[in-house]
């Protein structure tokens, strides 16, 4: 929450909330720090859990900070659309906003607490299943970034629509993949005492990718810029879980 505090600061001074989506995401790393040292488990597992949230915060964070900045000082029009709706007291909402996300973090944060007060000795089957999915969801998530970016670089590509790639099989493949990471850190808890109450954390973040942050905004952005094209994409291909698309 004081994290969150200084980027309100800096996002009033640039006139842009969009900088939030960056801190939220790196937000995470001491958060696993503070998990991993001081967490009763055990300390190769209080490790790699710790390494797992380091690595995706960092990945996403460096991405977001591309995206964000490469705007600025346009900003996201998510929060175009939020300064809308509170034309008086603006900046106020948008600090409630900012520590709403860092309580958020928390919240989400809960498989990897789960993990690290785990007691048992050594790295069982849970944890294994869930390093291996959470490759997968990395690994799954990063080459959805880029083969977007580099469809995008191609100056053939204004106003057509990205189908190439995983972006054939799912409208935001990088939405699901970033789902999988958070089963991925349910997962890896599962083997620890109350790991139940981590499961809170992949379906929130299910709920916000599908219903609220994630694919409505993406979705109305492409429609309006898109039209026909995106009509016709919508119609053929899966919204969220990558499935074989269907014949036009």
């Amino acid at each position: 929450m004081a994290m969150m505090t200084v980027v309100w600061f800096f996002a009033r001074r640039m006139n842009n909330a969009g900088i939030v989506d960056i801190w939220w995401s790196f937000g995470f790393t001491p958060v696993a720090i503070f998990y991993g040292i001081f967490g009763s488990g055990h300390s190769v597992r209080n490790a790699l859990i710790s390494a797992m949230v380091f690595a995706w915060s960092l990945r996403l964070g460096m991405h977001l900070y591309k995206r964000v900045m490469s705007h600025h000082p346009e900003e996201d029009p998510r929060y175009t659309a939020l300064r809308a709706q509170f034309p008086k007291h603006t900046w106020l909402m948008f600090f409630g906003f900012f520590q709403l996300q860092a309580v958020l973090i928390g919240v989400l944060s809960v498989p990897i607490a789960l993990a690290c007060a785990n007691p048992a000795p050594g790295i069982g089957l849970f944890e294994v299943a869930g390093v291996l999915l959470w490759l997968v969801a990395i690994g799954g998530e990063s080459i959805a970034d880029l083969q977007l970016a580099l469809f995008k670089s191609h100056p053939a590509a204004k106003g057509r629509v990205c189908d190439i790639g995983l972006w054939k099989y799912s409208r935001h493949p990088n939405y699901f993949f970033e789902w999988l990471v958070w089963i991925a850190y349910f997962v890896f808890a599962l083997g620890s005492p109350w790991s139940w109450v981590g499961l809170a954390s992949p379906l929130l973040m299910l709920y916000f990718l599908t219903c609220v942050t994630g694919i409505p905004p993406a979705e109305a952005r492409s429609l309006a810029t898109r039209g026909d094209a995106y009509r016709d994409y919508q119609r053929r291909t899966s919204p969220f879980i990558p499935w074989i698309p269907k014949i036009s």
